[in-house]
């Protein structure tokens, strides 16, 4: 954990400021926008594209092959844009995630409107071999049923980077995707994902950024804002831990300053209230909970002095330091192709990380 970072005026002109839904966010219903409760949204700097800051991440939580749980999903898509919601970040990556996204947004007829923020795990038969890249590509376009680009592609945790954010370069080029970004998750390789920003034109980049870990505030969130680059948020609300230290506790008085409501909504306002983020991206097989974290979109946002204050909150609490330790998604049980493959591997290997 860092000392909050702050930045320039100018660094928050380039990155984009908060703003009212308008008309430049085709798609978005009557009802979730204007005053007095106005949805949050930010601007991508390269494109001028603006999008809600809250979006809808889909590991793990999108990964089943049963279809009373497709139901579930269908309904936390639902409610999601129903809340105004309209980023949704997925991977080849997550089992069936994609498949499940991609079938649920045709049967709610919202597949030509949202933006859809994917992401290539790829290597190939020898090096820039493209041949892997490319097959991922059309399949996230058939799954998606997209009759347009792929709003953004993403080098999924700096796989084969060196090679990907070239070809990304190309497609962008080629007119087969509108954005291109890189990603990761694990803070040790956030001076690596730094350096791309700094250097590769990039439009977008997704990072492990919350209340808990702060580490993204030492250069990555400064070069993404210095080089005008968009960014997503992974891991807002710690894969459920922040929740898990939290409960039962009543949220301080100062929350209802900022209309907060829930624990939830006070995490991911803290996230998006950083000028730097452009979308954050719980996610969530519960359409309670989907509702719940897009609300956090919606009224007032906390200042720099508000930030550390929740901050100095939360390290009062016993295991908020610890959170880094505690296994991911606390009390819940993700059957799918992952949590399947994952389980075989681990009867068969004599060594598993601990």
């Amino acid at each position: 954990m860092t000392t909050e970072w702050t930045p320039s005026r100018r660094q928050m002109m380039v990155a984009g400021g908060l703003g009212a839904l308008g008309v430049g966010m085709a798609g978005v219903p009557a009802e979730a926008a204007g005053a007095p409760d106005e949805l949050v949204t930010r601007t991508v700097p390269k494109s001028k594209q603006r999008v809600p800051a809250i979006g809808l991440g889909t590991f793990m939580a999108f990964d089943t092959t049963a279809e009373l749980q497709r139901d579930r999903l269908r309904e936390v898509v639902r409610r999601h844009w129903r809340a105004g919601g309209r980023v949704f970040d997925c991977s080849p990556l997550y089992g069936a995630s994609e498949a499940n996204l991609g079938r649920i947004v045709r049967e709610l007829r919202i597949d030509d409107k949202l933006f859809l923020a994917s992401k290539i795990w790829s290597t190939g038969d020898y090096l820039w071999d493209d041949g892997d890249a490319a097959a991922s590509l059309r399949r996230t376009v058939e799954r998606m049923s997209l009759k347009r680009p792929v709003d953004l592609m993403q080098c999924h945790s700096l796989v084969n980077v060196d090679v990907i954010v070239p070809l990304l370069h190309a497609w962008k080029k080629e007119g087969r995707i509108r954005h291109l970004g890189v990603t990761h998750h694990e803070p040790p390789y956030f001076p690596i994902l730094a350096s791309w920003v700094e250097r590769a034109e990039l439009d977008f980049v997704q990072v492990h950024y919350s209340i808990h870990t702060r580490a993204a505030e030492e250069r990555v969130l400064p070069a993404a804002a210095e080089k005008g680059t968009a960014v997503l948020v992974n891991m807002p609300l710690e894969k459920a831990r922040l929740n898990q230290v939290v409960e039962g506790r009543p949220l301080p008085a100062f929350a209802k300053e900022l209309g907060i409501d829930t624990w939830s909504q006070y995490f991911l306002k803290w996230v998006i209230s950083n000028p730097a983020v452009t979308c954050a991206l719980p996610a969530t097989s519960n359409p309670d909970h989907a509702e719940e974290n897009a609300a956090a979109m919606r009224g007032p946002m906390p200042d720099a002095a508000m930030r550390r204050r929740m901050v100095q909150h939360m390290e009062s609490i016993p295991g908020f330091d610890q959170i880094a330790t505690r296994p991911w998604y606390p009390g819940k049980n993700y059957v799918g192709l992952v949590s399947r493959g994952q389980a075989a591997i681990r009867v068969r290997s004599p060594w598993w990380p601990s």
